[in-house]
């Protein structure tokens, strides 16, 4: 019988082959592997794996109410749209599942994100508000610093990825 950590278990990998993630290349482990200082100063490819890595970016409120990527996109969609109905067919979204997002981001805040005006014989309609809009340009501008701090902080490591495929399962 294997002791646990060893990278010998017996299961997904076989008894007697260690983990393919235990051991890093150059025979260290993984964890404490640190980045050759050589390829750190290497700037990073425009069009590199880190420059491609996707962040999804949450800010998670008092009462576990989140501003996200997905909330961030109905909003401007509503703003370019100037209707809930119109952002969510953009979006793939129901109406019902937009409204309710939208007056959960009107209830985070003290101001007003979103107006609407009910439907009917003169149409209806709903407006990014000012406010709305310094709210989502806020959220943008973070999520690009956020985006800045990956690539600045992951370049180092940005040789050391292992393509797509040629992950371990």
């Amino acid at each position: 019988m294997s002791n646990a950590g060893d990278g010998q278990g017996s299961g997904r990998y076989g008894s007697r082959q260690p983990h393919p993630i235990a051991r890093h290349p150059s025979g260290m482990s993984r964890s404490r592997s640190r980045p050759d200082p050589a390829r750190a100063s290497r700037p990073t490819a425009a069009d590199g794996p880190i420059a491609r890595a996707k962040l999804r970016l949450r800010i998670v409120f008092d009462g576990d109410v989140r501003l996200g990527p997905g909330k961030a996109d109905l909003l401007d969609a509503i703003g370019r749209t100037g209707s809930i109905s119109a952002a969510g067919r953009e979006l793939g979204m129901s109406y019902r599942r937009c409204w309710l997002l939208v007056d959960e981001v009107n209830r985070l805040f003290s101001r007003p994100v979103v107006l609407a005006s009910a439907g009917g014989a003169h149409g209806g309609g709903a407006q990014l508000t000012d406010f709305g809009r310094a709210l989502v340009s806020a959220y943008r501008r973070v999520e690009e610093r956020a985006r800045a701090a990956v690539r600045e902080e992951f370049a180092p490591f940005e040789s050391d990825l292992i393509a797509g495929d040629d992950h371990p399962e």
